[in-house]
């Protein structure tokens, strides 16, 4: 029995209806994918500033593991993206108004974890001190001293020719539980823990606010290649008292 002429279109019709519905299935489970995984895994962040040059220039795409340090926590030299914690990006963050077609799509971009579009909101440092260490700047050697171990950051330090000193700016903290002292890696252009001492947070950073630890610079191509903690440098370091 053959099909009548007036029943094909509509067969055609319902197949092609079933191939939308499937298609849809298949986006919404791959959004749905990268959604959890940017959520709670991994994320992507862009960097705005120059803070952290050189180990990571104006533009960078970077990506975040924030699942292994729920386990591990933070070690020093960890470079690490937090959220605010109250002053440090006031007056800072400008985003410029956009077409809403172009919001529409920067926000689908985003959820699927292409785009980073509160990167802004967000900013990156390196993990100096960690909880109950007395940290100090500098010693006669222009070196930072934790817990009475100075530490020889040249090997990250963006610092001027001819300039040695780790900071210009002399600190004496004692970081307290749950909190991390972050600084820039271009120390005389990053506004870090030593400029919100006055703060009532006194510039430390709660480990609550950290989003997780940049593992891998992604974009431009010719940076792509993981990000080094340098950890070897605070190798000597003992433990707080």
């Amino acid at each position: 029995m053959t099909d009548s002429p007036s029943a094909r279109p509509t067969r055609r019709r319902r197949g092609f209806l079933v191939f939308l519905r499937d298609v849809l299935v298949i986006v919404l489970i791959a959004a749905l994918v990268s959604f959890v995984i940017k959520t709670f895994v991994v994320r992507s962040f862009y960097i705005p500033s120059a803070s952290m040059e050189r180990t990571l220039l104006i533009n960078d795409r970077i990506l975040v593991d924030e699942l292994t340090p729920r386990w591990t926590g933070y070690e020093r030299g960890d470079v690490v993206v937090f959220k605010d914690p109250g002053g440090w990006l006031d007056g800072q963050v400008q985003t410029p108004a956009q077409p809403p077609l172009i919001q529409a799509v920067d926000w689908v971009l985003n959820f699927v974890g292409i785009s980073a579009t509160d990167s802004q909101d967000h900013l990156v440092k390196r993990v100096i001190g960690v909880a109950g260490d007395h940290v100090v700047c500098c010693n006669a050697l222009g070196q930072i001293t934790i817990n009475g171990a100075p530490i020889d950051e040249l090997g990250y330090l963006n610092l001027p020719q001819g300039d040695t000193a780790a900071s210009n700016e002399p600190f004496d903290v004692v970081v307290p539980e749950d909190s991390v002292w972050l600084l820039g890696d271009n120390r005389d252009r990053s506004r870090d823990a030593r400029a919100h001492q006055d703060l009532p947070s006194g510039g430390f950073v709660p480990v609550g606010n950290i989003v997780g630890k940049a593992f891998l610079t992604t974009w431009p191509l010719d940076r792509f290649g993981t990000i080094d903690g340098h950890h070897e440098i605070f190798n000597g370091v003992p433990e707080s008292e």
